[in-house]
């Protein structure tokens, strides 16, 4: 017996009194398959499943352990696809159909206990589920809510719910945790030859797994065993193939959608790379990014677990155990798009700002998904528009459901819309030559669509009947009409060509991006980027365009017009220009604006710094004590002018300035030998003058300028022009160091003066006259 089957009288006790429960067992316990049905006698259960796999293995257990049929008794419902009746009474079914059942229905009268399984995965269809059925509790009490999981933090979620926490204890079977640093391929190798039952192996995605299979296919049947992969783009049959039991043992090569809620019977053996792939939203650029990160620690718990499912098992981590995984996994509330749970919350009723969630989501991200449900007219404010319950009805991503309606429900269009959802990408028409070339990407899936997955198919079929059924009839196929849907449906992803027939794009919102070789859109102007991979972070990183969609250029309106100044090879010229966010549609030449022309001008000379006539000038006035406001003055140069000027600082200074100024600190000083002699400022402070000293004779005292009339330093200057005393004392010098001076220099210039007597000699700037 099951350690849950155990406890299933508690279990039912605690929801028939309390109303919630949220139950933790470990896994492997068996809560997915016994806890539903043990809930049926107090009426209709919903059963909900993270992935659509998990969903129909469900049902199908259930069933087999009930003697059950599925279709009857129970059923299941993934998106596109149901098998249920009437008479069904236990319903499993992917998350998102509780969204929009309570949006329908938001007291969900059609059931009496809904079940949320698997609840750690924290996705954001889970999470909106269950803040829905929260609110519908407080309205009908009597609806009843289990939330069930191995590893979940019960406490915040039973407080969120008011619900009792049920601890199961004990694995059905006990599994060894083994950790070696291997790659994937070693690892399974190595098990191939060990195993005594099936192997799964975790791996982070579809690629991967490809890639995996095809290396160890011939090493794996050489052992007898059968090569499967599973992962969410499979078709149906292939997934089920995966899981069913076999007699021959099995390699079963698996991402994340292995990792709960199926049980694989037989599965001795699990090998967990570590990684998985998650959704990540690129706010500056709008869009979600599919990253390959390090699996949490209770992702890691559960991986494990399903080595002992059916038996005792070993489970191989390939990191090494020193390394500390995160303990649990982030909800995908905080890191995806929040348009199409906000759309949800629109049609239920609630202001998405106040809302109260389990977690709730940054404001910012809030505000950005808002903005988009705006640009597609699906909300008025906070208020759903016409538009916009149609876009629900549909039950798509927005910006599918409104390429759908704009396209009349086309098949084409549902063709392309279910393609999106699913995360297809086709091929691009070729032409005769082999290269890819086309107006559209997405028309290539009409030709594709009839050789495609048939889950592709379905999809296809069942949003085309779903559109005739919302919008009351469809158009016929149209190429253009198609275009243009595609057009309103990603109205911030416009992108120009940088330059005509180049592969590089400016996206609208001024990041770069760069058309894949899988996109044939070659010759048109602009594009809409369908299907944008954001880039990998790192200077220069660009955006990848697998599938765009060209756009007419009268399609493209001006978001905003401007009047643009620039400044170029040293002259001001003037711009009429109309963008789109932040492409140029067009421009033309218009009148300089004289203030906003001298404002460059300014700029331009503030940025290259001013001559050295005008930066001496600034050393006057400071030494002056005299402030000046030198951007003004600038202005006042720059004042009428294109064109950059030659700055004359001095002759721009007020006259009650210059006055002040050449009084306080004046640019020349008369010396007397009768030469003016010119004034140093220097940055430093006070103030220098460098003069031969033959032409201060009989000059007793320093020279003095300035407000505070501070002495002058002297730089007195030999024949040759080198310093030979610096002073701010002239009488000192003349007194005590001049006669050294004079020893030691008139041998050396003979033809220059220097009389014993400075006092009375006369002062010259020449040398000896000649008698």
């Amino acid at each position: 017996m099951l350690p849950v089957a155990r406890q299933l009288d508690a279990i039912r006790a605690r929801v028939d009194g309390r109303g919630a429960l949220v139950l933790v067992a470990p896994p492997g316990s068996g809560k997915t398959t016994q806890v539903p049905p043990a809930l049926l006698d107090a009426g209709p259960l919903l059963l909900l499943q993270p992935r659509r796999v998990a969903a129909r293995a469900t049902a199908t257990r259930i069933a087999e352990e009930n003697g059950w049929r599925v279709g009857e008794e129970v059923g299941w419902q993934v998106r596109f696809e149901r098998r249920s009746s009437k008479r069904t009474r236990l319903l499993v079914a992917t998350e998102g159909l509780l969204v929009r059942k309570l949006v329908e229905d938001p007291l969900l009268e059609s059931f009496v206990t809904v079940v949320l399984d698997e609840l750690h995965e924290r996705s954001v269809a889970a999470d909106l589920g269950l803040a829905l059925l929260r609110e519908a509790r407080r309205a009908r009490p009597e609806l009843r809510v289990v939330a069930m999981s191995a590893t979940i933090d019960a406490e915040p979620v039973a407080a969120y719910l008011d619900a009792e926490v049920l601890e199961v204890d004990g694995r059905a079977h006990p599994v060894t945790i083994e950790h070696a640093v291997l790659s994937a391929e070693d690892a399974v190798r190595a098990r191939l030859r060990e195993a005594t039952g099936h192997v799964l192996c975790f791996l982070p995605g579809a690629p991967e797994i490809r890639r995996l299979a095809e290396r160890v296919r011939p090493s794996a049947e050489s052992n007898g065993f059968v090569v499967h992969q599973l992962h969410g783009s499979l078709e149906p049959a292939e997934q089920d193939a995966a899981i069913a039991p076999s007699e021959r043992p099995k390699l079963v090569l698996a991402t994340n959608v292995a990792e709960t809620s199926l049980t694989i019977d037989g599965v001795t053996e699990v090998i967990d790379s570590g990684l998985h792939k998650v959704l990540r939203h690129d706010a500056g650029r709008g869009l979600d990014r599919l990253e390959t990160e390090r699996v949490a620690q209770d992702s890691a718990d559960q991986r494990a677990g399903r080595a002992g499912r059916t038996g005792p098992g070993r489970a191989l981590r390939l990191w090494n155990e020193r390394d500390r995984l995160r303990p649990q996994r982030e909800p995908e509330l905080l890191r995806v798009d929040l348009a199409p749970p906000l759309l949800d919350l629109a049609a239920w009723g609630a202001d998405p700002r106040s809302f109260e969630w389990l977690e709730a989501p940054p404001s910012d991200r809030v505000d950005a998904a808002l903005e988009l449900l705006q640009s597609l007219g699906a909300i008025d404010g906070d208020r759903l528009t016409p538009l916009g319950d149609r876009l629900r009805r549909l039950g798509l991503a927005p910006r599918l459901g409104r390429l759908l309606i704009e396209a009349g429900g086309s098949a084409l269009a549902a063709s392309a819309c279910a393609a999106l959802s699913e995360g297809f990408v086709p091929r691009a028409r070729r032409d005769d030559r082999g290269v890819a070339v086309t107006d559209c990407d997405l028309l290539a899936l009409a030709d594709e669509l009839q050789a495609g997955p048939r889950h592709l198919r379905r999809a296809a079929d069942s949003l085309a009947a779903r559109a005739r059924a919302v919008l009351g009839e469809v158009s016929d196929d149209d190429e253009q009409r198609l275009r243009h849907a595609v057009f309103l449906a990603y109205p911030d992803r416009l992108a120009r060509r940088r330059e005509p027939g180049s592969p590089r794009l400016l996206l609208a919102s001024g990041g770069g991006a760069v058309l894949a070789r899988e996109s044939g859109v070659r010759d048109a102007r602009f594009v809409t980027c369908v299907d944008l991979l954001a880039a990998r972070r790192g200077a220069g990183a660009e955006a990848s365009v697998r599938v765009a969609s060209a756009v007419d250029d009268d399609w493209v309106e001006e978001t905003e017009a401007e009047l643009v100044h620039e400044l170029h090879d040293g002259k001001v010229r003037a711009w009429h220009r109309r963008r789109h966010g932040a492409l140029l549609l067009g421009e033309r030449p218009a009148e300089v604006d004289p203030e906003q022309a001298a404002e460059l001008l300014v700029e331009e000379l503030t940025k290259r710094g001013l001559p050295e006539e005008a930066e001496r000038t600034l050393r006057r006035l400071r030494h002056a004590a005299l402030e000046v406001d030198v951007e003004e003055l600038l202005r006042v140069a720059c004042h009428g002018r294109t064109t950059l000027p030659e700055v004359d600082l001095l002759s721009l200074l007020p006259w009650d300035v210059r006055t002040d100024l050449d009084r306080l600190s004046p640019e020349r000083l008369d010396v007397p030998s009768g030469r003016t002699a010119r004034l140093d400022y220097p940055e430093t402070g006070g103030v220098r003058l460098s003069i031969k000293l033959q032409e201060l004779f009989g000059l007793a005292e320093s020279p003095r300028v300035g407000p505070h009339r501070e002495p002058v330093t002297l730089s007195l200057l030999a024949p040759n022009g080198r310093p030979v005393q610096l002073t701010r004392d002239l009488r000192s010098f003349w007194e005590t160091t001049y006669p050294e001076v004079r020893k030691e220099l008139r041998g050396r210039y003979p033809k220059h003066p220097w009389p014993e007597d400075p006092w009375s000699a006369e002062p010259t700037a020449r040398t000896k006259r000649r008698k």
